[in-house]
Order: C-alpha cells, then structure tokens, then sequence
C-alpha cells in the first residue's frame, strides 16, 4: 500500500472549511546588503503577527526535492498534493488552460514571453521590460492575423497578462515535451527547441514547428521597441491527472489573478472563481463565495514579481499589503488556513531557488509554536520541521478531523 492508497483508505468526509493562500515565491534569504533580514522578517506584518500569536504552527517545505529549483508548475502541484515528479504539466498546458482555451488530443500548447533582441540577436531583457498587457495584446494581434497555419498545423495564439501570451499547435502526429528557447538569462541568443526524447518522431517533428513559427513571426516584431522578439517555455501536450474533489473529498475553488495558477488550479478540477484584481477583492470574493466550497486556493502574485526584479523594498509592500488585506479574510477565518509560498524568489538571486519556503498553519488542533512572527527564522523553528510540500493538503486534512486511526 502506497501513502495516497493509505490516505484514501483513512479518509472521512467532514463539514470542514479549509484555505490555501499562496503568496508566491514568499521565501527569501537573509544577506548583508539587506540589513541580514528576509523580506518577511523586515515587513510590518501585524494581522500576521496577531494570527501567529493565537496560536499557529509553522516550518518549512521542500517543493521537489532538496537542492532543486523548482518553476511555479511543480511548485503548485507540490502544494496541491500531487508529486511533481510523477506529474509533469508543461507550462504551456498551464497557461492555455488559464486563459481559457480547450485543448484536444494531440495540441501541444507553449507559453511564450516577448523580449528585446539586440542587433546580434541576443537576448537583452528577457521580459522586454514587463509591457503592459494592452501592447501584449496588440502584438499578439499581429501574430495571429498573419500566422493561421504552419503547413498543416493550425495556431492558434492569445495574450496574457503583461509579457505573457500563449501559441496553441492543432495537428495530427504532435507532442511535447520540448526544451525551453529561453536561455534563463541576458546575453545569449534564443535557444533551439529540441526534442526531449530523441527517438520520438512526434517531438522531432513538433521541433521542427517551433523553429518555422520563429521564422514567421520574428520578422513581424522586426522593429518594434522594446519587444522585437520572444522565448518560448513549457511546450508540451496535456497529461492525464486526478481530479482534486475526488482525490480530497473537497469541493475545491481557485481565486487568482493571473492565467498560469487558474491554470494549474483548472488543471486538477478546481473551480475557477473569476474577476477579483486586488487581494482585497480576493478576500472579498472568498468571503462570498464561502457556503459554495469547501476549499480555497488563494492567489498572490505580487511577492513573486518583486522577488525577480531583485527588488527587496518592493517584495517587503507586497507582504504588507498582503497583511492589509488579511483581516477581511478573518472575518469568515476557515477551519484550517495554511499561507505560505509556492517556492522562494530571494531578492538576491532575481529568481526561483531550492530554498524552502516557509509555511503557517492555523486550525482548532495545530497548536501553537509560541512564537512571535511569522518568518523564515520562527519557521525553522517550527513544529512542522522541514518536510515535502506534497504532504500539504495531507496536513490540512489532518488539522480538519479528516483521517481515522491507522492500525490498533
């Protein structure tokens, strides 16, 4: 008997409400040039404070495993309940579903980013300064009403938000994965898509695609300031995955902003709650939405964004608005809430790494850690240790009376 074997033989439905807020790449290091504080530990955060001090119990957690980076993909799986190593989601699938579109059989979806090329071809900002999404939109317009088709292959192409926009290949003989074009960092020119298994005919041909995509769309960025180019991430068909309700036992909701996390929450059968913007709205709409399901997955971009930017002042707001916001959520407090990251984006590296991230949790029977902050420190301090994200939801369905006795 495997552990989800286990775990379903244990399960017991209970009237139980339960949230999951995810303050995305929350976890941080401490340096010297940032007076030796995470962003979390210079924030004023005093509804989490005050939160912590009723009693929560905190650690830390592995998102894959120790030493590897993980994308926001795996990362969310992880906190989700599914091993991101046994669930692999391009993603391209992620951000295709988010946005809306169906995928069939045999589509392979990528998500794309623009991008300034420089006069060598080289990639000078990987993110072309973060356009907003209306210039998004528009050149994504470009793109689709000059590129319909690859020989026989129908493209369908839409924008996301800000940078962001997803390339949908319709075709017979197709599948991922690829390799990124991304190379990961300035100064190098757009990678080649290859096949990730070189025997397979369909990624070769699928390679094959992405390099004649690029040679139809870069010449109609030729030009255009600051985004002439784009990288592609994430190409890959859709994988068959369990279903969170009947995994869980829980009606399940997601309530984010941008694409990809709708995505990944349609992904495993969430219910897409649509139109809040700010946290606030966020707040608001699980309050609203409160008596309709029993699980909530909750959404926050912002402390990510920061993170990649390297920008510490920026990443430390966003915490703060986040606590600005936290006590409209309190006012309707579930049975058991858990706010923690999908990974770490330390400041210092402008980027996702292997550190843990930390995480509270609050219910009836969690305890409390008698500490006095919520934060990197206190968390490895914690009751919780250091253990693997996947296990989770599995936490949180112990803190909600879900499991019987294993054994006599």
């Amino acid at each position: 008997m495997n552990h989800d074997e286990l775990y379903a033989k244990l399960l017991v439905k209970t009237p139980v409400k339960m949230a999951l807020v995810v303050l995305d790449g929350l976890g941080d290091i401490a340096t010297p040039a940032q007076g030796n504080l995470t962003p979390l530990e210079a924030a004023t955060t005093p509804n989490l404070d005050r939160l912590v001090k009723n009693g929560c119990a905190q650690g830390r957690m592995t998102p894959v495993a120790p030493g590897i980076t993980p994308g926001s993909g795996p990362g969310h799986l992880a906190l989700f309940g599914y091993d991101p190593l046994e669930f692999e989601v391009g993603r391209g699938v992620i951000e295709a579903l988010g946005l809306g579109l169906e995928l069939n059989a045999g589509d392979v979806a990528a998500r794309a980013n623009f991008c300034t090329l420089d006069a060598k071809g080289l990639v000078t900002d990987r993110r072309a300064g973060r356009i907003a999404t209306e210039i998004c939109e528009e050149l994504c317009a470009v793109l689709s009403s000059k590129i319909k088709k690859i020989g026989n292959t129908e493209v369908t192409i839409k924008a996301g938000k800000e940078h962001r926009f997803v390339v949908i290949f319709h075709g017979k003989g197709l599948e991922g994965p690829l390799t990124d074009t991304d190379p990961n960092r300035e100064g190098l020119p757009i990678a080649s898509a290859k096949p990730v298994n070189a025997k397979s005919a369909k990624q070769k041909k699928m390679a094959k695609l992405i390099s004649d995509f690029y040679k139809a769309a870069l010449p109609l960025l030729k030009g255009r300031q600051p985004a002439n180019g784009f990288l592609m991430r994430g190409v890959a068909h859709q994988p068959a995955i369990p279903l969170f309700a009947d995994r869980y036992a829980m009606r399940p909701a997601a309530i984010a902003v941008y694409p990809m996390y709708k995505g990944l929450a349609q992904l495993v059968g969430m219910a897409k709650i649509e139109g809040p913007q700010t946290i606030a709205e966020q707040f608001e709409r699980y309050r609203a939405e409160y008596d309709n399901y029993d699980f909530f997955f909750i959404h926050y971009k912002y402390t990510d964004k920061a993170g990649e930017d390297g920008n510490f002042d920026a990443k430390v707001k966003a915490i703060q608005d986040f606590d600005a916001a936290l006590p409209i959520l309190l006012k309707k407090k579930p049975d058991v809430l858990v706010i923690t990251g999908d990974h770490s984006t330390p400041c210092a590296m402008r980027g996702h790494s292997w550190h843990p991230q930390p995480v509270l949790l609050h219910s009836a029977v969690s305890g409390s850690d008698k500490l006095e902050r919520f934060s990197e420190t206190g968390a490895n301090q914690g009751s919780l240790g250091v253990f693997e994200a996947k296990y989770l939801i599995r936490l949180m369905q112990a803190n909600g009376k879900m499991f019987d006795k294993f054994g006599a």
